[in-house]
């Protein structure tokens, strides 16, 4: 429901960004954080829960393509990419920043309150910073407000390079209205125009890709994916968690210095390189563990014989493993003194789950133990570190910087929409084809999705470093007459 929020929260903000500016879009993002936090918190059902879950992902969506767009615009162009990266990078600091205090709230009473509580405070801090900051420049440029433009800009730049800014933003607005006859804005002005539908084309992409790659099943998943390459502990899956997210905060570090030096076109496809061999080592990991899994015993399967389970006892000596354990949706208790050796099949509830750890045994419910779990997690450590300096920032740098003036909001909110869409079908189904075909085909079928998505990127996305924003719409007006 917080995906499904931020798809709606994306598509109004790029409105509300054009109409009113990025500042009270930022704004009005974090009163929806604040109030859905304490909505979360003090849920006294689940219904308000969800209610709570849908009012941070509006604001979830909001400021995810408001936050770049007003980073963009108010940064001289040979910054630009990476302060715009600086914002991924307090995300991704956010989210280790969020695991490290969610593996501390589990022993806190009220654990999940909270965890989901405690998002109120950033969104209050910056909603009081954000009132001291000033509007975009290039917004007030284009809503007739030119001295408080000026006044800002001039705080950005030296006196020579703010004249030619405010130089090129003049000649990029009087060639909108030459063009239009008007600053009216429709939807279907971003599709009258090649120019534009090819920008469209590369930003919606890149944002779509940066998804189907399966970075936030690798983010929201990740305790799950720790436990099924064989990490039964609720407490070890979070602190390997932990480890997969400050890898993907130093992995972004190292995107904003190499963002502006080798390039975005050049470190995105980099990136998916890496991200392709990464999900190999990934598939060939869960692959050889399914193969690795301990058999299951039959005399420890029914020495409690009410705790056995159903599946396993209609086929009892047919030669099962713990993964078919697992796929029976019962859970694998392990051997006393080694994993790694045969161990009981037994329905999965409570009671079992305390009846095996109560005998010090492990508990297995989401994957088996293997010999080889270190394999994937040295896939999950190299698909993180490949993905966070290229696919992570570049998206939301390419769609803060190619869109013209007038545009950019509603562009913006589209590229930001289709890309918490494709996060609420990926989230939504990994699970299921988990299920359907298996950790490892699953992983070879992302595989397969980002050799598209570097194909994609070397025909369509075309380098913008060191760009004005102007220099850009020429970029695009250039390629259009070439098609």
């Amino acid at each position: 429901m917080a995906v499904a929020g931020a798809i709606f929260g994306a598509g109004i903000a790029g409105w509300v960004n054009d109409k009113f500016g990025r500042k009270p879009a930022i704004l009005a993002a974090d009163v929806l954080f604040f109030v859905g936090a304490i909505l979360m918190a003090t849920a006294p059902y689940p219904s308000i829960l969800i209610v709570g879950r849908v009012f941070v992902g509006l604001g979830v969506g909001a400021a995810s393509m408001t936050s770049p767009l007003y980073i963009a615009e108010a940064s001289p162009a040979r910054f630009r990419g990476a302060l715009v990266t600086a914002n991924v990078l307090f995300i991704t600091g956010g989210q280790f920043i969020a695991y490290a205090m969610n593996l501390a709230f589990t022993k806190a009473p009220g654990t999940w309150r909270w965890m989901l509580g405690v998002a109120g405070i950033p969104a209050a801090i910056q909603f009081i910073l954000m009132i001291f900051l000033p509007e975009s420049p290039r917004w007030l440029y284009r809503n007739d407000k030119v001295e408080e433009a000026g006044h800002i800009l001039g705080k950005i730049y030296s006196p020579q390079e703010m004249q030619n800014e405010l130089n090129e933003l003049k000649r990029s607005v009087e060639e909108e209205i030459k063009e239009k006859g008007s600053m009216r804005l429709t939807y279907l002005d971003l599709f009258r125009r090649k120019d534009i539908r090819l920008a469209l084309v590369a930003g919606i992409g890149l944002q779509v890709f940066q998804q189907f790659v399966g970075i936030n099943t690798v983010m929201y998943y990740s305790p799950s994916i720790v436990q099924m390459a064989g990490y039964a502990s609720n407490s070890v899956a979070i602190m390997l968690s932990l480890i997969v997210a400050g890898a993907n905060a130093l992995g972004t570090v190292a995107g904003m210095y190499l963002i502006e030096r080798a390039g975005r076109r050049p470190l995105v496809i980099s990136s998916l390189v890496g991200v392709i061999v990464a999900l190999a080592v990934l598939t060939t990991a869960f692959h050889i563990a399914s193969n690795d899994a301990p058999a299951i015993d039959k005399n420890l399967s029914f020495q409690n014989g009410s705790y056995t389970c159903p599946n396993y006892a209609a086929h009892a000596g047919a030669g099962w493993k713990c993964i078919d354990c697992l796929k029976s949706h019962c859970g694998f208790c392990a051997a006393p003194l080694n994993q790694n050796s045969p161990g009981a099949c037994l329905v999965s509830n409570k009671t079992t789950s305390d009846l095996c750890i109560g005998q010090s045994r492990a508990w297995f419910t989401q994957g088996c133990p293997s010999h080889y779990g270190w394999l994937a997690l040295i896939g999950l450590s190299l698909y993180i570190i490949c993905f966070s300096p290229g696919m992570g920032p570049v998206p939301w740098a390419v769609n803060s910087e190619i869109y013209p003036l007038r545009l950019r909001g509603m562009c913006g909110g589209l590229a930001a929409t289709a890309n918490w869409i494709s996060n609420f079908v990926v989230s939504l189904t990994f699970l299921s084809l988990i299920s359907a075909l298996g950790t490892s085909m699953t992983f070879l079928l992302f595989g397969v999705i980002t050799v598209l998505a570097l194909i994609f990127v070397c025909i369509f996305v075309p380098e913008t470093r060191g760009l004005s924003f102007e220099e850009v719409e020429t970029l695009w007006k250039r390629r259009s007459s070439q098609i």
